[in-house]
């Protein structure tokens, strides 16, 4: 397991864990005894211990941007409105009274992804790739919020896209593909069933309590199947594509990188071990990859739907024919070669021809 992966699993079970305790120790009111104590070490719990594993284990570890420190303060004032005594909730009302403008926010901006969505399946019917990949060509120069606003509003496209297959009609054909057990028709069908049946188990457990919410919390879950089935129709079809002068790889839905075919140093083909290198970035199961992509400078990996950027140099990769993938890279670097090589000798016909006429212009400038 990679350290950046294995530093968000271990923040995500120092929140969990935090979160329950405060639920669970911190008192209703401050009248309890030792209750000053405890709201006192729960308050360090949530508003510095915790922001300063997010810093180390997302940040500092995971190269995110600091200003996704504002994710973890946000959810600890909302855990503090919802878990510390009374006396001291109340100055975490902000958080109570904010959903208001945020509800307002959230229509808007559902009724904006409905209109953006409808447009964008439209849109989709031409395309010859992933929405997600026309986002990052057109916001590659952005900044950093901007370019993962664009890419979240891009997942739901891309996910009808690919889920639908008259929509994905035009895409380009894969080169290979890699070894993704989510490729699998099992799979993709055990998943559904699953995903089906925790729909219906939360209504069951939920609406005892709201009717409301149990349809909200059963419809969310179930909506998960349209993108199971994007996971399904990418990882057998779409894992590995070229797109214009670009090497598109798909880790399955979840995860993607685009590489510009001429920023690929080498190519090498053999068996790698991947016990050898727990460091790297490696796609397809299995304990060894079969092919192995190095480049020029450091290219940008999405992962967890475009949220979680990695840099990275090497990647290595178990596919399903290698000497394929090699052959179109190697093809693709020839064309170029041959290009750039007709470019210079027709720049050079042209200065030629330009120094031929010289003489000849000089004499009528003379003459005249």
């Amino acid at each position: 397991m990679r350290s950046s992966i294995k530093f968000r699993l271990i923040f995500l079970v120092s929140a969990i864990i935090s979160y329950t305790l405060g639920f669970q120790l911190l008192p209703e009111n401050l009248d309890e005894t030792n209750s000053h104590l405890y709201v006192l070490v729960f308050s360090m719990l949530y508003f510095f211990i915790l922001p300063a594993i997010y810093w180390y284990c997302i940040i500092k570890v995971g190269e995110q941007k600091l200003w996704k420190m504002l994710l973890i303060f946000s959810s600890s004032s909302l855990m503090a409105r919802l878990s510390f005594p009374a006396e001291i909730a109340s100055y975490f009302e902000f958080i109570a009274w904010l959903r208001y403008p945020i509800i307002a926010i959230l229509l808007a901006i559902e009724l904006y992804l409905m209109v953006s969505i409808i447009k964008a399946l439209w849109q989709a019917r031409n395309l010859s790739a992933d929405p997600r990949v026309h986002i990052l060509d057109t916001f590659q120069e952005e900044d950093d919020k901007k370019r993962s606003l664009a890419l979240v509003l891009a997942s739901e496209p891309a996910s009808w896209y690919y889920a639908i297959p008259y929509l994905s009609r035009n895409h380009v054909s894969g080169i290979t593909s890699l070894k993704l057990r989510s490729a699998a028709r099992w799979h993709w069908l055990m998943m559904t069933l699953g995903t089906l049946v925790m729909a219906a188990l939360a209504y069951v457990i939920i609406s005892p309590w709201s009717e409301l919410l149990a349809i909200i919390v059963s419809s969310i879950t179930g909506y998960g199947v349209i993108m199971l089935a994007a996971n399904y129709r990418i990882s057998r079809h779409f894992s590995i594509y070229g797109h214009k002068n670009k090497l598109v790889i798909n880790n399955s839905v979840w995860g993607f990188i685009s590489i510009k075919i001429e920023e690929i140093k080498s190519v090498e083909l053999g068996s790698y071990p991947r016990k050898s290198d727990k460091e790297g970035l490696h796609f397809g199961y299995g304990d060894s990859s079969n092919i192995k992509l190095s480049f020029i400078r450091p290219q940008t990996y999405f992962g967890g739907l475009g949220q979680l950027t990695e840099r990275v140099e090497v990647i290595d990769m178990h596919v399903s024919e290698p000497q394929k993938l090699a052959d179109y890279i190697q093809k693709y670097s020839d064309n170029i070669f041959a290009k750039d090589a007709l470019m210079s000798q027709n720049q050079v016909s042209e200065l030629a021809g330009k120094s031929d006429d010289f003489p000849a212009q000089v004499n009528s400038g003379v003459n005249q």
